[in-house]
């Protein structure tokens, strides 16, 4: 039984980190059984990485949602990606970049930086972390990847410049989806783990920011959160 260790559920959402969500929706599309030990700080102590998520199949521990997944397609079959061409693959890359590397970097501004952002946060993540812990450690945690974020460049923008970047993303994956069911056509692969992820906490979570309120413009973004939800988390 593969277990996947990650973050707790919050925001209504199966996990507020996109990343953890990402993982836990490709198990669930491709159907490969799993359990998802109670989260635990000293869990995110022995991350590989030190990040979530991270996963256990028997004795092998694999981090980093995308060389996990990579891991299992080897190990099980790839399940959803079988249909794609080359051309196919290489686009669904492409806005998985997208979204890895440039429009989560938006999101964490908008969670970590922006004060009402951080209102949510910080209970979302550290409520069960008891005293002394939860004394300092969402600050140090909110530190850390505000470091991040500068580190990456985005954090080196305005706020203003940050939104315009992240809108722009989120409008060339609204522009891309258009009227299909899913992102690469008529059934779901791999990649709508990630951008079901992605845009579910841009429009479901209940943090207030210039990303949501961009999101909201574009229905079929909803409507693509209610579809792959309805199909993957009834």
């Amino acid at each position: 039984m593969i277990k996947l260790f990650q973050f707790a559920p919050a925001f209504g959402l199966p996990n507020a980190s996109p990343f953890c969500m990402k993982l836990e929706t490709y198990l669930r599309m491709a159907e490969l059984p799993f359990e998802v030990p109670q989260a635990t700080l000293q869990q995110l102590q022995r991350a590989p990485l030190g990040k979530m998520p991270y996963i256990e199949d028997e004795g092998k521990v694999v981090a980093d949602s995308t060389l996990i997944i990579d891991y299992l397609k080897s190990a099980y079959g790839d399940r959803l990606d079988g249909w794609l061409d080359e051309t196919q693959r290489a686009t669904a890359l492409a806005f998985q970049r997208l979204m890895e590397e440039d429009l989560y970097w938006a999101v964490v501004y908008t969670r970590w930086v922006e004060p009402q952002g951080w209102e949510k946060m910080r209970p979302a993540f550290f409520a069960q972390l008891s005293a002394p812990l939860k004394w300092f450690v969402p600050g140090l945690a909110r530190r850390g990847l505000i470091k991040e974020l500068h580190g990456h460049g985005m954090g080196r923008h305005s706020r203003d410049e940050i939104m315009a970047i992240g809108n722009r993303d989120t409008t060339a994956l609204a522009n891309f989806l258009g009227d299909k069911p899913y992102f690469m056509g008529s059934q779901p692969c791999s990649l709508d783990a990630t951008a079901y992820a992605f845009i579910a906490n841009i429009l479901c979570a209940p943090v207030e920011s210039g990303l949501k309120h961009h999101a909201t413009q574009y229905p079929q973004l909803q409507a693509y959160c209610e579809r792959m939800r309805n199909r993957y988390y009834a």
